[in-house]
């Protein structure tokens, strides 16, 4: 990228909304990159997200501070959880939460701000932006739900992590002849699933963006076993089931009230063993597709997309995202990707050639 002339800047960065492999790797490659470029920069990483930045807890950043972190798992800043819905919520005579941001951030003197995370991250960043703060959102999510680009930092790592654990399940479900449904994160949409399910060899995979028939997922079950020891089943968190699809918010808040606090995965064993017969088993993958050591792929991204957010903040190209698009780095405005979701279409490519294989939807 062309760069205009160095200039003395005072930076602000956070990691926000939940960890993922590749956050550190992240904010290492955008100090490297941000202290080489640059003359007298000053870089302050806010603690715990935008709640460091309400409550002016930060640290000033040195090269030593971010030189080891590339293979560190997790976030070296912490990070919280700061629903989009209530940072313009009135409470009082207090300040809102995004009125206490934007007035710490001009009572530090801020060029910049940088933000890593997800959707809720960038919609609370579009707003920043438009609130007269110069904001450059870096895309991150293992959910690879973030509009305008083709992939997020985290997202790889969190396939190979439920890639292999769906693996290993398939040998003991091959030992004891049984039907395993996997539970995989994705609460709306089902990037991760798709692709893990794909990468372990599942023979179904059900995802957020296609409602499952109880009855034919049953009967496709039925025929799988016929001919195979195990059957493994890909579940995204976020599932739903045509019948759930067609009921009232409270007709499916009764429904599902029979199972307690049942996850998905544990709803459609406790369905699918009734309606088959069989023996099902129900495993939930949890918070460790997001922990740990980044795969070489995400280091390699990760760094990429933090070095390419230094070059935008010295150009003074604010009031955006990086994205990738085709192996290449770009940018879309903060303001048209905000509030917005890339969902897995249903007749997409991936899923049409996914079928073709004989991978099982629901449908």
């Amino acid at each position: 990228m062309r760069t205009e002339r160095k200039r003395d800047m005072r930076i602000g960065i956070l990691t926000s909304g939940g960890d993922c492999p590749g956050l550190n790797a992240v904010l290492r490659g955008f100090c490297k990159c941000a202290f080489n470029i640059m003359d007298d920069v000053e870089i302050y990483g806010f603690l715990e997200g935008y709640a460091g930045l309400m409550n002016r807890q930060y640290r000033r950043l040195s090269l030593a501070d971010v030189e080891n972190i590339l293979d560190v798992g997790g976030t070296v800043l912490g990070t919280s959880r700061q629903p989009y819905k209530l940072m313009t919520v009135k409470e009082g005579d207090a300040p809102t939460k995004l009125q206490m941001m934007v007035e710490n951030y001009k009572k530090l003197g801020l060029d910049c701000l940088v933000t890593l995370g997800g959707a809720g991250t960038h919609k609370t960043a579009s707003l920043l932006s438009v609130e007269g703060c110069n904001v450059i959102g870096l895309p991150k999510t293992i959910d690879n739900d973030i509009y305008g680009t083709d992939v997020t930092f985290g997202f790889h790592t969190a396939v190979d992590i439920a890639a292999g654990a769906i693996k290993r399940i398939r040998t003991t479900a091959d030992s004891h002849s049984r039907v395993f449904f996997v539970e995989v994160m994705g609460n709306k949409v089902g990037w991760l699933t798709l692709y893990a399910g794909l990468a372990s060899g599942a023979d179904c995979i059900l995802i957020p963006e296609i409602a499952y028939d109880e009855d034919k997922l049953a009967g496709f079950i039925k025929g799988k076993k016929s001919s195979s020891r195990s059957v493994i089943v890909a579940v995204a968190e976020g599932v739903i089931s045509a019948r759930e699809a067609a009921m009232s918010k409270k007709e499916r808040k009764e429904y599902l009230s029979q199972f307690g606090v049942a996850t998905a995965a544990e709803r459609l064993s406790a369905v699918m063993s009734q309606k088959t017969g069989m023996q099902c088993r129900s495993t939930i993958l949890g918070h460790i597709q997001r922990g740990g050591e980044p795969c070489a792929y995400d280091k390699f991204i990760s760094t990429e997309i933090g070095a390419f957010g230094a070059h935008l903040a010295k150009i003074g190209r604010f009031g955006v995202t990086v994205c990738v698009r085709g192996n290449k780095l770009g940018y879309n405005m903060l303001v048209d990707i905000a509030g917005k979701t890339k969902r897995v279409p249903s007749d997409g490519q991936l899923v049409l050639l996914a079928k073709d294989m004989g991978i099982y939807f629901g449908e």
